[in-house]
């Protein structure tokens, strides 16, 4: 029996400017499909398209031409909001992904209502309480304690990690991660993708995850994408993508490619 795509792009083309003379082609006829639970990074230059595909899949960017589809709904007419339903989305900032004067359990209580009509009820209630320092204690930072806590005082990273899981609360059909630990130093970047592959393996979810680190790319995922001027140039999967090292990829890339001038950007 077949399974039905998590994802499908099929042709996405997005131009901005068009007709003038800023006119800049950025997709260029994306064809991708994710299975259920596969967790992908994304990976490509400056301009190469990462954050227009993403900002595609999510509804920023409608396409000009193409189809989105996730889990067999044609979405590509729907906005942001109405996606909100079927797609979760961490974005670099880890203040865009949290409310900064609400607290840690009013963050929760608004994220478990993600896609779904609002109405009149208390903001968190006991039994809610309980739920959340359960999914809390998985971050394994000690935010369960603090459930009455402004967000505003929680560094970085801890932003960080609760958003990734406010954004997981109710499963998404398809979770977006944006560059979601480039804003982050090393060590913290480190401790949020360890939570993410925990939570993304744990709840078989099915995962885009553009990176800037070409190493977190090869480390993390079952299968990696690289982009170049809007196309996709790579894309490897299974024991290929287990034996990648980043020169290798570098190799690949401009067997693929043919430029061989980018690779110096690949590495920024």
């Amino acid at each position: 029996m077949s399974v039905t795509p998590a994802l499908q792009l099929v042709n996405i083309h997005k131009t901005f400017g068009a007709g003038t003379i800023n006119e800049n082609h950025v997709l260029k006829g994306i064809d991708l499909t994710l299975n259920p639970g596969e967790f992908v990074t994304v990976i490509g230059g400056n301009g190469a398209g990462k954050s227009t595909l993403m900002n595609t899949i999510a509804g920023s960017f409608p396409p000009d031409i193409g189809q989105v589809v996730v889990n067999g709904h044609d979405i590509t007419e729907l906005g942001i909001y109405k996606r909100a339903t079927h797609i979760a989305h961490v974005f670099q900032d880890p203040s865009k992904g949290t409310a900064t004067r609400l607290t840690i359990e009013e963050n929760m209580a608004l994220a478990s209502r993600r896609g779904l009509s609002r109405g009149l009820r208390a903001g968190v209630k006991s039994e809610d309480r309980i739920k959340m320092k359960e999914r809390l204690a998985i971050l394994g930072l000690g935010l369960e304690d603090r459930l009455t806590t402004d967000v505003q005082f929680l560094s970085g990273g801890q932003r960080q990690a609760l958003t990734l899981l406010m954004a997981t609360l109710r499963r998404p059909d398809l979770l977006l991660l944006d560059e979601h630990t480039a804003a982050l130093d090393p060590k913290t970047s480190a401790m949020v993708l360890e939570i993410t592959e925990k939570i993304v393996r744990e709840e078989k979810l099915t995962t885009l995850m553009i990176t800037h680190n070409m190493e977190d790319a090869i480390n993390h995922g079952d299968r990696l994408i690289m982009l170049h001027q809007g196309q996709i140039v790579l894309d490897v999967a299974g024991e290929e993508k287990n034996n990648l090292t980043v020169m290798g990829l570098l190799d690949m890339f401009q067997r693929a490619s043919g430029d061989h001038s980018a690779s110096d950007s690949l590495l920024i």
